[in-house]
């Protein structure tokens, strides 16, 4: 062994990829600052600990995304994913762990592994040498975060406290929307239709405003602030300055023409942006929420054309921080401007237990491939874990990035199957039927290069 791999963070994603590392044969530390240094959602030392819910989701392998994000885990020999399978509690189709066992067996895993050691302390700088994995998710350290925005500039590095809903396309009913930019601006036709449109009469509106107010909102937890930013206030905020400040905002309904009724003008137009370059899933623009999930959905509901929608994400408020990857990592989740530093995890702007752990598998795996000149290529865009990195290191918009789930809009679609809802569950097994033959021969590659 001729080099060593460094790890910042002991999450999920810092664990994970201390195991990947480790089993192709890298001596890794892991650099850890609890205990001694804590956050407000921390309550042990731990390695791996659950700091939110004690699920990983759902564990269906063929219907669903983050449960085929499963199955590929499984198939890389995850620590995360065998460790959960140990200490399960029944939860029907989810993965629900009891905590803080696993965060013990996670924990005696990497101190037991030959290759692996911790080393309790804060890093506080960006190393110029080395091969670093920088995993310390939506908690960063005040001191790191500092650096880390000195290196990649002051509009790089983000912290949000809202975040909007995003919806399936195909779930949006075009018979009432329809594609339109405000004043048809734009140089090309794509440019001109760049915006999805939900017009609502002043009955809807006002309704819409009344459901709003009386929705039940999420608080703010101790440690987070409760300021936001002008740029992102959460649109029951908006609403609670007056009645009309949302048709004044994000729903103002000026320089749109609805083709469905040309002659009627709506009281206030809701606008979609597509979010990722496939087309398959659409930004509520400017519907920052910190609406309660089963409120959340029952409200936007109410918007014509999302009365069936489907939610890739709902909206949330939270402190966050996390990179403009599309900008910022190369497609090996490189730090550009240093390349002997990764980012894996929430950081990178994936959101969720499973998916920070995906991430940190695939940088555990790339950085071990470096350091014993046995480069590890990018998996295919068809598996889940492939779609994901695609997603965040280029195929997002980086202007309007945020962190995102696993889901199938993130996906290249299936040519050639049948749409519409009873269509849906054959689109999804094939799906899952790609990713899984295009993973497992991704691994036997990776594995025929280490040799």
């Amino acid at each position: 062994m001729t080099d060593t791999l460094h790890i910042v963070g002991g999450g999920m994603a810092g664990s994970e990829a201390a195991w990947q590392a480790a089993n192709q044969g890298v001596r890794v530390v892991i650099h850890e600052m609890r205990p001694k240094v804590e956050t407000f959602a921390h309550k042990t030392g731990h390695l791996g600990e659950m700091v939110c819910s004690n699920s990983f989701r759902s564990d269906d392998d063929e219907q669903n995304a983050v449960g085929l994000l499963h199955w590929e885990m499984r198939a890389a020999d995850g620590l995360i994913m065998a460790t959960a399978e140990k200490h399960r509690l029944p939860a029907g189709g989810a993965l629900a762990v009891d905590r803080d066992p696993f965060a013990e067996s996670v924990t005696a895993a990497l101190m037991a592994h030959p290759n692996v050691s911790v080393s309790y302390e804060e890093i506080t700088e960006l190393p110029d040498t080395g091969q670093w994995i920088i995993a310390t998710g939506p908690l960063t350290s005040s001191a790191l975060g500092a650096a880390i925005q000195a290196e990649t500039g002051a509009e790089a590095l983000a912290f949000f406290d809202a975040i909007a809903p995003i919806v399936y396309f195909d779930s949006i009913d075009m018979s009432q929307a329809w594609m339109q930019s405000r004043y048809d601006k734009g140089e090309t036709e794509e440019e001109r239709t760049a915006y999805l449109n939900c017009p609502m009469d002043r009955n809807q509106y006002e309704a819409f405003i009344d459901a709003l107010l009386a929705a039940d909102k999420t608080e703010f937890h101790e440690g987070e602030t409760a300021g936001y930013f002008d740029g992102c206030l959460p649109i029951e905020v908006m609403a609670e300055r007056g009645r009309e400040t949302l048709r004044h905002g994000p729903m103002k309904p000026v320089g749109l023409t609805n083709p469905h009724q040309p002659e009627v003008k709506a009281h206030a137009v809701v606008q979609l942006r597509r979010d990722n370059a496939l087309g398959t899933l659409y930004n509520i623009v400017g519907f920052q929420t910190k609406m309660k999930y089963g409120a959340q959905t029952d409200v936007l509901r109410m918007i014509p054309g999302l009365q069936d929608a489907r939610f890739a994400r709902l909206g949330g408020i939270h402190r966050n921080t996390f990179l403009n990857s599309p900008t910022l990592l190369d497609a090996q989740m490189r730090l550009k401007s240093r390349p002997n530093i990764r980012f894996a995890g929430q950081i990178t702007g994936v959101e969720g237990y499973v998916e920070s752990a995906a991430m940190g598998l695939l940088a555990g795996r790339m950085a071990a491939g470096d350091i014993l000149s046995a480069p590890v290529q990018t998996p295919p865009d068809t598996t889940a874990t492939g779609a994901l990195i695609t997603h965040i290191t280029g195929g997002a918009e980086a202007k309007a990035f945020q962190p995102m789930n696993v889901n199938f809009g993130l996906f290249p679609p299936v040519h050639g199957l049948k749409g519409g809802r009873r269509g849906r569950k054959d689109r999804y097994k094939a799906y899952t039927d790609r990713a899984k033959a295009d993973w497992t021969a991704w691994l036997g590659q990776t594995a025929l290069d280490a040799a």
